[in-house]
């Protein structure tokens, strides 16, 4: 027997609608309206008079006040927002809390308990620009360099953009002059595939790791070798890190590096005298990335799941951390650019001397983490993140007690292959196998969106030193620049006839390499 439909309902008529008795609306909340003052944060002035403002003015329409008082309607800065409650003269305290602007005035300080703010105030809204500089978009492929008989496995940009190596295959790394968009080095003597590149934040050491197990050291401006290769290591090389500038003794006068390999070491190399300081050993599997960051403590993630945080004074475990339910591919710090770029920023000034480049980096470090400490985020098989807060602060106590995570970042279908933090610091991109490329906030760890447009895995994400760029590489061939207000893609980069292994953002360029043995700028 077929299914019977019930009977349509019946429609109220207009009669019975009018003895209903009408819905009174809520109240409308009026809406205060404030005068704000707005002054910058760089020397304290007042930008334009005060303005009478509703307190529900969101913050895209602050920054949009901003940039008209300062006359840059052209190309709009980024704003930062904050307001400093004043102290009453009868409290003791000195300090008075900044009180951040996320969405509006009457959200963020108004209706927040404890406040003393009123309506009735001036509102003194300090603005801190984001962004002091701006990156030129990418557009075109500007040189296409051959001379690699391999797939092209890694690349690097040097610190201040004027090189680039990559390592390739075919055993040997090669330097090429971004000025003049030529090669100019090749570094022979790996005997197995080039697998990792790094440069020191002084450029003058590059540090290869190879397939053969032997790390090797290269002068730049020469192209030769410098001193012996370090031997120790029994199976490859799978990522590299010097130890940041502003940490460097003063006594010597070159970093240390720490090379991680798949023999589930990690060893700190003196690189002047090429002897071993320490090796850390407790990881049961392949280490597959190794950093160093600012507070000198070494952050090692591996293939037995974990992550371990080693003091870099003596090499001594601090503490374990373990969540991640599969193996750790891949990690990344909210100080990463400022310690690979150490003295070197956007003005392009060139310190005299190693004691002047070591008090800038220590001064720009310090800049980086007043904001915000510096945090670590993992990436994992296990197709999640995780978002730990600064392990440094208590790494000289004797609690060996892992620090809970900030956040658990899920989203990726498969597993992530690649994580990097934006320059600021603000943002997380994360790449994975599923073809996308996902955007967390730094802070936090929310999912902000979710850029789509690859049509196959994604191997390697890239910043530009303005945060406001994304560069992204992935099996499908291409490369893809992503306009990060729309997070919609800014421009398709092709030219790769296979796929595309390696990619990194410097200035105003990209380089990148892959499969088809060619380097693209």
């Amino acid at each position: 027997m077929a299914t019977l439909l019930p009977p349509p309902k019946r429609q109220k008529s207009n009669y019975a609608k009018s003895l209903e008795k009408p819905v009174a609306p809520e109240p409308e909340v009026p809406i205060p309206s404030i005068v704000v003052q707005f002054k910058s944060s760089e020397d304290g002035s007042n930008l334009g008079p005060a303005i009478n403002l509703p307190a529900d003015t969101g913050r895209d329409a602050l920054q949009m006040l901003v940039n008209k008082l300062r006359g840059e309607t052209e190309d709009p800065l980024p704003y930062a927002f904050h307001l400093v409650p004043k102290v009453p003269t009868t409290s003791t305290s000195t300090q008075s809390a900044r009180v951040q602007i996320n969405n509006s005035i009457q959200l963020d300080a108004l209706k927040t308990p404890g406040t003393t703010l009123s309506p009735e105030d001036v509102f003194e809204l300090w603005c801190e620009p984001q962004a002091v500089f701006r990156v030129r978009s990418v557009g075109r492929c500007s040189a296409t360099l051959s001379g690699h008989s391999s797939p092209i496995l890694c690349c690097a940009h040097s610190p201040t953009g004027k090189y680039a190596a990559t390592g390739s295959g075919d055993a040997t790394a090669r330097i090429w002059d971004m000025d003049t968009e030529t090669p100019k080095w090749t570094l022979t003597g790996h005997k197995g595939w080039v697998l990792c590149v790094e440069w020191d934040s002084r450029e003058k050491i590059l540090a290869t790791g190879g397939h053969d197990g032997q790390v090797r050291l290269w002068t730049p401006s020469t192209g030769q070798a410098y001193g012996q290769p370090l031997f120790g290591h029994t199976k490859w090389i799978t990522s590299l890190a010097f130890e940041p500038l502003h940490l460097v003794k003063s006594n010597s006068p070159s970093p240390r590096l720490a090379s991680a390999s798949k023999d589930g070491t990690v060893r700190i190399w003196n690189t002047l005298t090429r002897t071993i300081e320490f090796v850390l050993t407790g990881h049961a599997a392949s280490v597959n990335v190794v950093r160093w960051g600012g507070e000198n403590v070494i952050y090692t993630g591996s293939s037995d799941r974990t992550v371990k945080v080693w003091s870099g004074v003596d090499g001594k475990l601090i503490r374990t951390l373990n969540e991640h339910a599969h193996w750790v591919n891949t990690m990344a710090l909210s100080t990463d650019f400022v310690l690979r770029t150490g003295p070197y920023d956007h003005t392009g000034k060139v310190p005299k001397d190693d004691e002047e480049a070591k008090t800038l980096a220590l001064e720009r470090y310090k800049n980086v983490i007043s904001t915000q400490p510096e945090t670590l985020i993992t990436g994992s098989d296990d197709h999640t993140l995780f978002l730990w807060p600064d392990q440094a602060s208590s790494s000289f106590s004797t609690s060996a007690t892992p620090k809970k995570p900030l956040a658990r970042l899920t989203g990726h279908q498969k597993q992530v292959n690649h994580v990097a933090f934006s320059p600021d610091g603000r943002m997380i991109a994360s790449a994975g196998f599923d073809n996308a490329v996902k955007i967390w906030e730094g802070r936090t760890g929310k999912f902000v969106a979710s850029l789509r447009g690859h049509v196959a895995a994604v191997y390697r994400v890239a910043w530009s030193a303005d945060s406001r760029m994304l560069v992204s590489a992935s099996k499908d061939t291409t490369l893809k620049l992503w306009n990060l207000k729309t997070y919609k893609i800014r421009i398709d980069l092709p030219g790769h006839t296979d796929e595309v292994y390696c990619v990194d953002f410097v200035a105003d360029k990209v380089v990148s390499g892959g499969r088809d043995k060619t380097v693209k700028m």
